[in-house]
Formats: C-alpha cells, sequence, structure tokens
C-alpha cells in the first residue's frame, strides 16, 4: 500500500491540482530491490517493482510532467538496521548489508536527501525514467 498506492493517490491529486503549464515534476522513491530479485524480500521487491513500472506508464501518460523513479542507493536507516538483524536462512544476502554497515559504505540520510534535491532540480530530471543515484555521483 505504502509504495503503490500512496504514490498513485498522491501523483492524481498532484496533477489534478497543478496547472499543465508549470514545471511539474514527479519523484518516487524507488529501491535497487524493485529491478532485481532478492530472496526474502518477496513483498518488498514487488512493491518497488510496481512503483517502476507505475512511473513508467505515469512518464507515458503524462509527457508533460517531469518524472522519474530513483533508487536512492544503500542509506543508513532503521530499515537498514533492521536488515541486519535478520536471519540469514530468512534473508540470505544479510551479510552484505552487515559488511557494507561495517566497511561505512552506508550513505546518511542527509547526505541521501541532498543528491535526491540535486537530481530533482537538475536539467536534466525526467530524461531517464528508472534512474540509480549513484549514476550522478
Amino acid at each position: 500500500s505504502l509504495n503503490v498506492t500512496s504514490v498513485m493517490l498522491l501523483a492524481g491529486a498532484f496533477l489534478r491540482n497543478t496547472p499543465a503549464d508549470a514545471d511539474r515534476r514527479i519523484l518516487n522513491v524507488s529501491s535497487g530491490a524493485g529491478r532485481a530479485p532478492s530472496p526474502g524480500w518477496g513483498v518488498y521487491c514487488a512493491s518497488k517493482a510496481a512503483l517502476d513500472r507505475y512511473t513508467q506508464v505515469l512518464a507515458a501518460e503524462n509527457p508533460g510532467v517531469r518524472t522519474a523513479a530513483l533508487a536512492p542507493g544503500v542509506v543508513n536507516t532503521n530499515m537498514q538496521a533492521h536488515i541486519r538483524a535478520a536471519d540469514v536462512n530468512d534473508f540470505p544476502k544479510v551479510q552484505r548489508f552487515i559488511d557494507l554497515h561495517d566497511q561505512g559504505k552506508l550513505t546518511e540520510p542527509a547526505v541521501a536527501a541532498a543528491k535526491i534535491l540535486k537530481y530533482l532540480t537538475s536539467a536534466d530530471f525526467g530524461k531517464v525514467v528508472l534512474d540509480d543515484i549513484r549514476h550522478h555521483d
């Protein structure tokens, strides 16, 4: 619901309530998990994949609206702490996330937010509908 329905409702309200001639931009926060399967994350992967596809349809149906689904990389959030606490039998890739944390390779939320804002306000925003912030470092 959060990753798909809320996005659809907000995008619809935004499109109905903003002038068609305005510089309208929609940025949906996606995930690498929506672009590659990950055992133990079935629902999360499926919801982010649905978000990506919805973003593509939104862009196709609204050519005057700049639209993108952006994967922010691995961000040091409470979700990451939860992931690192997972049992390897439930989430086989748990060690990868433990290693990223231990090696200091998680992006801090404020840094991720600044990168996302820069991306959203750039002249090129919306040229790539499915994107990853790590391609813009």
